[in-house]
């Protein structure tokens, strides 16, 4: 059965920051702040005290339920989609601010758009392949593929 449920996963979500995306799941069990957590060079966790430290998130879907300040990480967000280190979209449970201007900064500098998704994430494991996209009202489907 869980199978099953697994791929009729589908999920009706907010954009901080309306975009496409396609990736497998990075699932994180606790908040990351990218300020002196990700290594813009590689997009390596490396914050020590994280349980995620040494996972890459170049690519990938992050899946979280929020970050974790600093103001700073919306610096290192846009820093890491110019370089193409970071996540090929984030989906959060809960709004993140600093996270979106980050991604809004890299839009408008960089003309590089990472989609940014508030909307439950229960059900998805790292490894799934996971799709964003965008319906005809403008909302996010986030979809297994």
């Amino acid at each position: 059965m869980k199978g099953l449920e697994k791929s009729v996963l589908k999920r009706v979500g907010t954009f901080q920051l309306a975009g496409e995306a396609q990736g497998s799941a990075l699932v994180l069990s606790q908040a990351l702040s990218f300020w002196g957590g990700l290594d813009i060079e590689t997009g390596e966790i490396i914050d020590h005290s994280h349980p995620g430290l040494g996972q890459n998130v170049a690519g990938k879907i992050l899946v979280m339920a929020s970050a974790r300040g600093s103001s700073s990480s919306s610096s290192v967000l846009a820093e890491a989609i110019r370089r193409g280190t970071a996540p090929a979209g984030i989906i959060l449970e809960r709004p993140d601010p600093i996270l979106a201007v980050g991604a809004i900064v890299a839009e408008f500098l960089y003309d590089i758009r990472m989609p940014l998704v508030v909307c439950d994430t229960s059900g998805i494991v790292s490894g799934d392949r996971i799709a964003i996209d965008i319906d005809e009202d403008a909302q996010a489907i986030v979809s297994l593929t």
